[in-house]
């Protein structure tokens, strides 16, 4: 500090979190691939082997599988990060876990397509469970790393760096997916006649594109020296966070910060449940409701990434002028706004021929606002948690912001596919995802106070962008 009156001037060391960033850009890589290919290719799958012909009959299962695999991320996120928390090497705390779970996960990953090329359901679902698990290992140490290493001033700004990443991987498999897309449509071939590679590509990129992002990480963040080397930055960051009541890990939680934790969490759930109904059920939605071409999910995806991207960039400015709590949100009431307009978008039943229909110029409206919208929900939402913690439970309190989200990603495609099955609607999914999104909306506003930090001076202008170390 530079005296014991004046405060401590944060500069965010933009290098070292693009680099933590790799963690992310794995991660939103492999799950991006997984999102839009496995709940298609479960629908083909079980609507064949059960002798199904309108693939709305099998969405409640679609729906259970994939809720699965996130059930068991609800009970492993929390495990690995109190484990990380306690875990001691000579490479870190973190490191062990985003190495193996890695490296699992992508060595499991490109057997999915195999075992459904093959007609193998279990095989296919053995290895989804598979990459999950291991996916849930790398996780959640991968995002506690940068508040590890972030005082907590900074780490809105940090967090939108760690995102814009995490989208570029996401990116990465989009655009590999419209290039497999509309090089050939796998789907509308007989099985006899379908080329495997089509859909094993991009799931065989992922796994490798995730190997060496984790490599970049272990080769260039060195948790022990950085942690040591940040000591007094960490501490100074500690006694200058925007919450209710100081942390003490001698004491209990204080009432105050208690219900901003509740407050947030239970948003997020919220919110969730809207987000994860859209990414699970996007491609059936675009492929049998609006009965257009599926490579049309991936432009969507883009220019919603666009928009996100703009988001995590300009969220921690928009936080530091107003605060995190409207930025979050803010950005809750643009997601409402774009629901709005999915609700009004008319869909076609089966008497309508799959691809026979362009997709609506007004669904990039939507995707690009909700996509910027989502952005200054997660970038300001994850710092307001970790806040409430000190540096002893970073893993803890990631693992209770995760296990609010895949609460809700264990709960709604189980219940939308139920809804989808029973109804037969397609309808169902935006109404589905307007009636969540606006909870959370009022949930968050009206629990979750605006708490500023005070007596903090973040270094603005060139000299921000400084810190190569």
């Amino acid at each position: 500090m530079e005296n014991n009156t004046s405060p401590m001037k944060f500069k965010l060391n933009w290098k070292r979190t693009f680099l933590i960033g790799f963690a992310f850009f794995g991660i939103l890589l492999l799950w991006q691939v997984y999102d839009s290919w496995c709940p298609t290719l479960l629908t083909d799958i079980l609507k064949t082997k059960m002798g199904m012909s309108d693939e709305t009959q099998v969405q409640w299962l679609v729906g259970i599988i994939m809720a699965c695999d996130n059930l068991a991320a609800l009970i492993l996120l929390p495990i690995f990060g109190n484990l990380s928390d306690k875990t001691k090497t000579p490479i870190g705390k973190r490191m062990p876990y985003i190495l193996l779970g890695t490296f699992v996960s992508a060595l499991a990953f490109p057997f999915i397509p195999f075992f459904f090329h093959y007609n193998n359901v279990a095989g296919m679902i053995a290895c989804m469970a598979i990459v999950l698990i291991f996916m849930m290992m790398y996780r959640n140490p991968a995002v506690a790393l940068m508040p590890d290493i972030t005082p907590k001033p900074v780490r809105a700004k940090a967090n939108g760096i760690i995102n814009t990443m995490g989208y570029f991987g996401g990116a990465c498999a989009t655009v590999l997916g419209i290039f497999l897309s509309l090089s050939k449509k796998y789907l509308a071939v007989e099985v006899s006649s379908r080329n495997i590679w089509i859909i094993e590509i991009p799931f065989l990129v992922a796994s490798l594109l995730m190997v060496i992002s984790a490599l970049v990480l272990f080769f260039t963040i060195r948790e022990n020296k950085l942690a040591e080397e940040m000591k007094e930055e960490l501490e100074a960051g500690e006694k200058q966070a925007a919450i209710a009541d100081m942390v003490d890990d001698d004491k209990p939680m204080s009432k105050a910060n208690k219900i901003m934790l509740w407050g947030i969490l239970a948003a997020e759930f919220l919110w969730f449940m809207c987000d994860n109904a859209i990414g699970t059920y996007a491609n059936n939605f675009v492929i049998y409701a609006l009965r257009a071409d599926s490579s049309g999910t991936s432009m969507l995806i883009i220019a919603g990434g666009v928009a996100s991207v703009v988001g995590f960039l300009t969220a921690g400015i928009i936080a530091d002028k107003i605060g995190r709590k409207w930025c979050v949100s803010s950005g809750l009431m643009l997601y409402v706004v774009a629901t709005i307009i999915l609700c009004c978008i008319p869909t076609f039943g089966n008497d309508v021929e799959l691809n026979s229909k362009s997709l609506p110029w007004v669904l990039y409206v939507i995707y690009i606002i909700k996509g910027y919208g989502i952005a200054l929900v997660n970038t300001c939402s994850f710092p307001m948690v970790v806040e409430l913690c000190s540096s002893k439970k970073i893993g803890k309190f990631t693992g209770f912001y995760y296990a609010s989200s895949m609460s809700a990603q264990t709960v709604t495609p189980i219940l939308l596919g139920l809804l989808l099955s029973t109804t037969g609607w397609w309808r169902v999914l935006p109404f589905y995802c307007l009636t969540f999104i606006t909870l959370s909306c009022v949930v968050f506003t009206v629990v979750v106070k605006n708490i500023k930090a005070k007596k903090v001076e973040n270094v603005k202008g060139i000299e921000a962008l400084g810190g190569d170390d």
